[in-house]
């Protein structure tokens, strides 16, 4: 018990200097954020290769927003984020990659422009870096993290905790049987949500219908850091 009990002592110390790590994390990539402008964040799978749509798809999107004055925000890494980067330097807009350090997967992309290259150890560090710079959430087809980071923008929309920002999610023929899932059970069998949360996201199925989207959004939003 009295090993335990150092054991403890030792990890609560350690937890202790972990704090200056995490603020170091969100320090710099706050001070480097700051400095590029509107971004777009395009979320999606790792795993999509080259030749799959979704991948040229997101390529198109982030070259089109580039072009308008967008900077792209990704993870990072492969496969969607990959696509993303590629089309914001097409675009000639800031290419941003918030990499994170996992042991599988994720090695940054060579589309990411490299001032604008951020490496995290944390992802709830990473994710607020997102969400407080992204002016716009792009949802691509993906797995758990994808999800996660579309259920994180809606959470904090919802619950008005940062201001209203389009939200897209893109290829009906990927999402629907979730959005039917949210309808059917969440919405109309146990309303743990209103129909009113159903408007915070739009659903597309082409490039310009995204673009259109986002920019509407801005004819009458201001375009600003969301906290």
């Amino acid at each position: 018990m009295d090993h335990n009990r150092k054991d403890w002592n030792e990890i609560k110390s350690n937890d202790s200097w972990s704090i200056f790590k995490i603020m170091s994390e969100f320090v710099e990539a706050y001070d480097r954020m700051s400095k590029i402008g509107p971004c777009v964040a395009i979320f999606g799978s790792a795993r999509t290769k080259p030749d799959n749509p979704y991948y040229q798809l997101s390529e198109q999107l982030a070259e089109r927003l580039a072009s308008k004055g967008f900077g792209i925000i990704s993870g990072g890494g492969p496969g969607i984020m990959e696509a993303a980067n590629k089309g914001a330097q097409q675009g000639k807009g800031p290419s941003v990659g918030l990499n994170i350090d996992l042991p599988f997967e994720q090695n940054h992309n060579p589309y990411i422009d490299q001032e604008h290259n951020l490496e995290f150890n944390y992802f709830f560090v990473r994710k607020v870096v997102f969400v407080k710079y992204s002016q716009a959430f792009v949802i691509m087809p993906g797995g758990f993290g994808t999800l996660d980071e579309f259920f994180e923008a809606m959470t904090l929309i919802q619950t008005k905790k940062i201001r209203r920002r389009p939200i897209v999610l893109f290829g009906s023929e990927y999402w629907n049987g979730l959005l039917d899932w949210i309808k059917t059970t969440m919405l109309e069998k146990e309303q743990n949500i209103s129909a009113d949360d159903l408007q915070l996201f739009k659903v597309v199925d082409d490039v310009e219908s995204a673009v259109s989207y986002i920019e509407g959004f801005f004819e009458n939003h201001p375009l600003s850091p969301n906290f």
